[in-house]
């Protein structure tokens, strides 16, 4: 009991866990809403769109936390995407957190270093599921997501970090 007054007690803690049950339930409950807008919104990469808030937003601990457990809570929950995927999905969500903080602490540029560590966080991810795809260990498309919308999700994100970033830091 002491333990969860304790969690609730930090209003960042308070705020990480609201954010977790809201990215949660939005994974829970993406095909009921792309059913109702009749958009197919797994098209804009929703783990990623949680994963960004989550880097915009909560904590470094807080994003790897989101990253890791939103792919294996989609695959448990609704058994999509299959486990394997879910894997990759996860490892490229990482992935792209740790080469942020990486390229960020190199370069003191926020916009090259979110745009750098999903590009390459992608590149990973696509390699990946090719070896995947060819060792059929996976049955499907290498790209399911066209390259276009890949390239406008990626500058909005990019865009969306450098805009809070700056605002933090005013």
């Amino acid at each position: 009991m002491d333990t969860t007054a304790a969690l609730f007690k930090s209003k960042e803690n308070l705020k990480n866990i609201l954010f977790d049950i809201f990215a949660l339930a939005f994974i829970y409950f993406l095909p009921a809403i792309s059913h109702l807008l009749v958009i197919p919104i797994y098209l804009f990469e929703p783990m990623r769109i949680m994963m960004i808030l989550s880097l915009a937003h909560t904590t470094k601990k807080n994003t790897y936390v989101i990253a890791i457990s939103l792919p294996l809570f989609s695959f448990f929950v609704s058994a999509h995407p299959l486990i394997l995927k879910s894997l990759l999905m996860a490892a490229e969500l990482i992935l792209n957190i740790w080469l942020f903080y990486f390229i960020l602490h190199r370069i003191k540029n926020v916009f090259g270093s979110i745009l750098l560590s999903i590009i390459i966080s992608k590149m990973f991810y696509y390699l990946v599921k090719y070896f995947l795809i060819v060792s059929a260990l996976l049955s499907m498309e290498l790209f399911s997501t066209p390259l276009y919308l890949q390239v406008i999700t990626t500058l909005v994100f990019s865009f969306y970090i450098l805009f809070v970033w700056r605002k933090k830091e005013q």
